[in-house]
């Protein structure tokens, strides 16, 4: 191995080893031809197993709340090979969530359009600004989050302030999610992906949670959404 490359090697190494934990990755699987239902998903490798886990979640849009029944989890019996991001276990879970995708018409396809992303490795804002340019709507949101205690003590809250500027120049705010609802484990929370649901009536926040773990700072996601 060449030196640059083995010095790469070794850093990465410890990277991982700083780290600790294990970061899930975000899917999103589609929305009801109406907007009214999203389908998304959550899968990874348990740092501390090795077990590839997957777990899917369908959401009514407009209230803001799971469906009945629509959690579906799953966490693999056989432990996987390093570089193996675990997706082996969604693909199986989508099987368990298919009477779920009949239900609510769920459209893999549907997947909405994308209004921002954070990009790996970007720093995170506490107020992103952007413009939907196809309807000419300007957009702010502003995460505002709390956190106290400390290690398996700790825990967040968090809301997001939202306000849209039309072409007219009509403004409207609207507030997502709980200031007062805190969620034990968790250290922080950023906005990973913003979409507008197929209808264009309602925006989903995919949002990124930062929980306390033995092995260090795990990563998972929830949505927020909010109708328009």
């Amino acid at each position: 191995m060449h030196k640059k490359g083995f010095l790469a090697f070794v850093l990465a190494i410890t990277a991982l080893s700083v780290f600790g934990g294990d970061a899930a990755v975000f899917q999103n699987l589609g929305f009801s031809p109406n907007g009214r239902y999203f389908m998304f998903a959550q899968y990874g490798v348990s740092e501390n197993s090795s077990l590839p886990y997957a777990q899917i979640f369908t959401v009514e849009v407009p209230r803001n709340r799971f469906v009945p029944g629509g959690i579906r989890k799953t966490t693999a019996r056989t432990t996987v090979e390093p570089g193996s991001d675990g997706r082996g276990a969604l693909f199986n879970l989508l099987a368990d969530a298919l009477p779920l995708k009949k239900k609510y018409a769920i459209d893999h396809a549907l997947t909405g359009r994308l209004l921002y992303i954070l990009l790996d490795g970007a720093e995170p804002k506490p107020e992103l600004e952007f413009r939907d340019f196809q309807v000419d709507k300007k957009y702010k949101v502003v995460l505002n989050q709390s956190s106290t205690g400390s290690g398996s003590g700790i825990k967040a809250s968090f809301h997001l302030v939202v306000t849209v500027e039309d072409a007219s120049g009509g403004i409207r705010s609207y507030t997502a999610g709980d200031p007062d609802y805190w969620r034990d484990g968790v250290r922080s929370y950023r906005v990973r992906q913003i979409l507008l649901a197929p209808d264009g009536l309602s925006l989903v926040f995919a949002v990124e949670r930062s929980e306390e773990d033995p092995a260090g700072a795990s990563v998972r996601y929830m949505v927020e959404t909010l109708k328009l």
